[in-house]
């Protein structure tokens, strides 16, 4: 038996107890007026049935009755939630609410009646305390005030972007987690020869690792890094960068076993997408799937090592020998992507639904380029340039790189070809071109993730900017993105921070109370913010109209996601860095 706080069952005096329940209430609160007398409703020799009244007067997602009886008492008897501890001396009990009745309305009164045991001939009294588990009173620490001349303060938006991939960890948690309401979870994801697994994000709302979108998300965070470290140092973020990078790089290569064997999938979507609550409840099978020899994988390979060799770059200073470790990866992995080509997603049939590719040329054109930007080898270069597609990019995302590849390969080549296909995208993108916009001035590439479409190509019009392409008029255009989904339009849609941001976003963990309530489908359905706030996490985004409603149950415009926030996140590193620099005009 545990507590509300996973301790083992209590053994100490009701004193004790009492210290903890008076924590559990400064840190999660209770509904005002909620300690409450109980009523005995009959008395027999040794047995009383009682009722306690609780009004309540906040919305209320799990509940915990905290009852402390004058004397001890025997055996209880009741059919509104289940005993989960009690104190050595049987005076004080914890109720959790069951899955049917945990959601409560002000003005709403909860009423649990108990038959209750005593020993002797007086009846006991007692008082209980109702605790709101749905109530989550965490506030992240307060970042360094942005000095600099900006709309919005960028390095609370920087600290809370960091804070939503904290919250995404899966695997055994650090000492300093920063997330209260998150856990150890998944600790037994192996492969098929029992490697270890366990570690990495979980891919959005739900418990899945799909390493495509990982990789991707840690190279476009690691480009940031590198590109606008000056701007993480200012904010006081830096030393949090450097950890949030390494959680899924560690991940990443443990999955990468051998030369010629990297697992890039762990979890099944049937199951898991069945299962509605916290990561730490998880008991569905997970299994592994991975790329061999006999089923190719370029594109997969070939995007884990453009993040193991932006990462090198990224960490070469700060620690030469996990550097050099994520370098080794990068070289196996890129030459296992040049010998067996393949889509990945068509040897993974469990991705395939999910995140299939599109093809493995633009992976292995944006891979090369990384790889000879950390290593200076010309086969790199040579085998970038030989994968390139040439004219204007669709955009940048999970599954499409080729803009991100022509920015890099100008980067270091400064041919025109580069240039003219830069030039041609943002023909395309800025007003005026193919890509239509939304009212209020989103660039509206895709309905499913719209937000995360402008941010990513924010980050490449930053960076193209940074090659001296027409630097002012593509930084103004990628700050008027990054504002609209900062709060332009009247809205954030960053949740935690802003005007009106996202409360309910399509997100287990976050929508579930506080343990021991028990979670489930109704927590999904609910209409109401959920418990905990993900700080910093970018929603999909709005339709095509500017038309957005805060909906858990809508997952494409409500659903989170670790690729969501990369490009964003560094698209807001380069716009402080500019700001810092003096270089937006």
């Amino acid at each position: 038996m545990t507590d509300p706080c996973g301790i083992p069952e209590r053994t100490g005096s009701s004193s004790e107890v009492m210290s903890t329940v008076i924590l559990l209430i400064c840190l999660f609160g209770f509904t005002s007026g909620s300690s409450v007398q109980m009523d005995v409703l009959d008395n027999w020799d040794g047995r009383i049935h009682a009722k306690f009244s609780v009004p309540i007067t906040e919305e209320t997602n799990g509940w915990e009755l905290i009852v402390n009886f004058s004397v001890p008492v025997g055996k209880i008897d009741e059919w509104m939630g289940d005993f989960v501890a009690h104190s050595a001396d049987n005076q004080m009990f914890t109720l959790v609410n069951k899955p049917h009745n945990g959601i409560l309305h002000p003005g709403d009164t909860l009423k649990v009646e108990m038959f209750i045991n005593y020993p002797g001939s007086t009846p006991p009294t007692a008082t209980a305390e109702f605790i709101n588990l749905g109530h989550d009173n965490f506030i992240p620490p307060t970042a360094k005030p942005d000095l600099n001349d900006t709309k919005y303060d960028l390095n609370e938006v920087l600290e809370k972007s960091i804070l939503f991939y904290e919250a995404q960890r899966s695997g055994k948690l650090p000492a300093d987690n920063r997330i209260p309401w998150r856990g150890d979870s998944a600790l037994q994801d192996r492969g098929d020869n029992g490697e270890d697994l366990t570690g990495g994000w979980y891919d959005a709302g739900d418990h899945i690792k799909f390493n495509f979108p990982m990789a991707f998300s840690v190279t476009s965070l690691a480009w940031g890094l590198l590109e606008f470290k000056d701007a993480y140092y200012d904010a006081g973020e830096l030393d949090h960068m450097y950890d949030s990078i390494k959680w899924p790089l560690d991940y990443l290569m443990k999955c990468h076993v051998s030369p010629n064997v990297y697992y890039v999938q762990v979890g099944e979507a049937g199951k898991d997408h069945s299962f509605w609550g916290r990561p730490e409840d998880m008991t569905m099978d997970r299994p592994a799937y991975k790329i061999d020899e006999s089923h190719p994988g370029s594109d997969i390979a070939a995007e884990t090592a453009a993040a193991f060799a932006a990462s090198y770059m990224v960490f070469k200073s700060k620690n030469a020998t996990y550097a050099a470790e994520l370098l080794r990866h990068a070289k196996e992995l890129y030459a296992f992507a040049e010998a067996h080509p393949g889509k990945y997603s068509d040897s993974v049939n469990a991705a395939a639904g999910f995140y299939r590719s599109f093809d493995e040329t633009d992976e292995m054109c944006w891979g090369g380029a990384w790889m000879y930007l950390a290593t200076k080898d010309p086969h790199y270069l040579q085998v970038a340039e030989s994968f390139y597609t040439p004219g204007a990019a669709w955009g940048q995302s999970w599954d499409e790189k080729n803009s991100g590849c022509m920015v890099l390969l100008y980067k270091v080549t400064h041919k025109d070809i580069y240039l003219q296909d830069i030039e041609a995208t943002f023909t395309d993108w800025m007003p005026g071109g193919s890509i239509p916009y939304t009212p209020k001035g989103l660039a509206f590439r895709s309905q499913w993730g719209s937000n995360r479409y402008a941010a990513n190509m924010a980050l490449i019009a930053i960076m193209a900017s940074m090659q001296g392409v027409h630097p002012e008029v593509y930084r103004k255009w990628a700050e008027s993105q990054i504002d609209y989904i900062l709060g332009d339009t009247g809205r954030s849609f960053v949740v935690g921070f802003g005007t009106n941001p996202p409360e309910q976003p399509h997100h287990r963990g976050s929508s579930c109370p506080m343990k021991p309530a028990p979670c489930a489908s109704f927590q999904m359905n609910l209409d109401a913010p959920n418990p905990h706030v993900l700080y910093g996490a970018v929603v999909g985004g709005p339709g095509k109209n500017d038309d957005y409603t805060d909906k858990r149950t809508d997952y494409v415009t409500n659903e989170v996601a670790c690729d969501y926030n990369a490009g964003f996140q560094s698209a807001v590193a380069g716009l402080k860095a500019l700001h810092m620099r003096g270089e937006m005009k």
